[in-house]
């Protein structure tokens, strides 16, 4: 099990993701989420953290995480494409699905690292990935996920972990949709890459001397 949270400053580069672009195709994912869950006795959430190429990286690396998805969640918009999310106008995310055993790695560890690994302060920005596509957001499954994320989020701001209040948005799950083919496992196949290089691996260095011998490589 990762140890309890430790609040620490993440490095934000001159970069965007913005500004990498190239070309894909993305499928809609079934928006009955649980059948494959409830089948493996596994469970799900979806994360948003500024740009999901970094959030799919680090959380590929937490011991009983299972499956990532990189997605958009929240919108009002049906199937849209990442060029329409970046415009800022359908209302959705930059999310992952994250699949997990809970046996083995527990939702309260997985907020944990979620909000050490990006500034849950600022609103709709993430360094220079600018934009309501970036926003803080948990998109709960059930009650128990919403009591638990309000709690910790509540817990965090009376602590003075962070400088600002938390901005995070903690909503019910409504929709998901699949990045393109692309978008997935970004970092593990372009770490070469510009964005990869100067903002996800500084990122994933800093998260490793957090959680120290659990880190789990690649």
């Amino acid at each position: 099990m990762l140890q309890p949270i430790i609040i620490s400053t993440f490095l934000f580069l001159g970069m965007s993701c913005q500004t990498q672009t190239e070309k894909g195709n993305k499928t809609e994912i079934n928006n009955q989420m649980t059948e494959e869950i409830n089948e493996t006795k596994l469970d799900s959430t979806i994360l948003g953290a500024g740009c999901f190429w970094c959030v799919e990286a680090v959380f590929q690396r937490v011991p009983g995480v299972k499956k990532i998805i990189s997605g958009y969640s929240g919108g009002q918009v049906k199937d849209p494409s990442y060029k329409e999310v970046c415009e800022g106008t359908t209302g959705h995310a930059e999310v992952i699905k994250l699949v997990y055993n809970p046996a083995e790695v527990s939702f309260e560890t997985l907020l944990s690292v979620f909000w050490q690994t990006h500034d849950p302060t600022t609103l709709n920005r993430q360094g220079n990935d600018v934009g309501t596509q970036y926003r803080s957001a948990i998109f709960y499954l059930n009650e128990n996920q919403k009591n638990i994320a309000e709690k910790i989020k509540k817990d965090l701001d009376t602590s003075g972990a962070f400088k600002a209040p938390i901005v995070t948005e903690i909503s019910a799950y409504s929709n998901f949709y699949e990045a393109e083919d692309y978008h997935q496992n970004y970092y593990n196949q372009n770490s070469s890459q510009g964005y990869c290089q100067y903002v996800i691996a500084p990122k994933l260095e800093k998260f490793e001397k957090v959680f120290g011998n659990q880190f789990r490589k690649k």
